[in-house]
């Protein structure tokens, strides 16, 4: 029988050899997938994670990825027996266990679709609060776009509202009264995505991932959270920034040489 989640981590955090309160583990990238381990593996970039031996829940390190299973390997690092769920060199099969992911973020892939852009959506409203607000009225209507298609009507599975789909307690934060009113969802999604710049210096790529994930994703995860849903919407904006640019005649964007 393959152990669960909880059963699976804490194996994995037990199994450093001293009696402690909170346990270490390692939540290791490379190539875009995820693992967790004893100890920093070779070749990713791993982030500490303390879990409480006397926690009620085990905490979900691995982000929404749903229900997959995997395995635990054991392998010689530096003179010490080492726990991780990659298959590194010289690893042998420890365990095999089932991971059941949960959401925890109100991540969504948007409702708006990649298509061509929609430049009388809108239109004063998108010039007005780029004035106002100094964001970019190409980046504004790209996140519209991508988030509700430009329907102020939009209700997303997750309660997010309107034409900048803000959750209620972000709309209430911004201003916004009448989260349905095309007007006032703009200008609230305008100041929130204001802040969320000048949170993250002009990284418009991070700024998009907190605004739809949450900035304690980005927080946590120390950048562009591993949700198929937020890479997945992070890469429909982008495209969709580029399309409005051209399309209100700005030169495209290319990598610095």
């Amino acid at each position: 029988m393959k152990p669960t989640l909880p059963a699976a981590l804490a194996l994995l955090s037990l199994l450093l050899p001293w009696p402690v309160a909170a346990r270490t583990v390692y939540r290791c990238v490379q190539n875009n997938t995820v693992s967790l381990a004893t100890a920093p593996e070779p070749g990713s970039r791993c982030t500490a994670q303390q879990v409480d031996d006397n926690a009620v829940q085990t905490p979900n390190l691995w982000g929404n990825m749903g229900v997959f299973s995997g395995t635990l390997y054991e392998r010689e690092q530096d003179g010490a027996m080492v726990y991780s769920t990659r298959n590194l060199p010289g690893s042998r099969v420890f365990l095999k266990f089932t991971v059941a992911t949960p959401p925890g973020e109100p991540a969504h892939e948007g409702l708006g679709k990649v298509g061509t852009p929609q430049l009388n959506r809108h239109a004063r409203q998108f010039k007005a609060a780029a004035k106002a607000t100094g964001v970019d009225d190409a980046w504004l209507r790209a996140i519209a776009h991508a988030e509700s298609g430009f329907d102020a009507g939009a209700v997303s599975p997750k309660g997010a509202q309107g034409v900048m789909q803000l959750m209620p307690d972000t709309a209430t934060e911004f201003g916004v009264a009448d989260p349905l009113s095309a007007e006032q969802s703009i200008n609230g999604g305008a100041r929130y995505m204001k802040a969320l710049l000048k949170r993250y210096k002009g990284d418009r790529t991070l700024a998009a991932a907190a605004y739809n994930a949450g900035i304690g994703a980005v927080t946590r995860y120390k950048g562009v959270p591993p949700y198929a849903e937020t890479l997945a919407y992070v890469e429909k904006v982008s495209a969709l920034y580029q399309r409005y640019r051209e399309a209100m005649g700005f030169k495209l964007e290319t990598p610095a040489k």
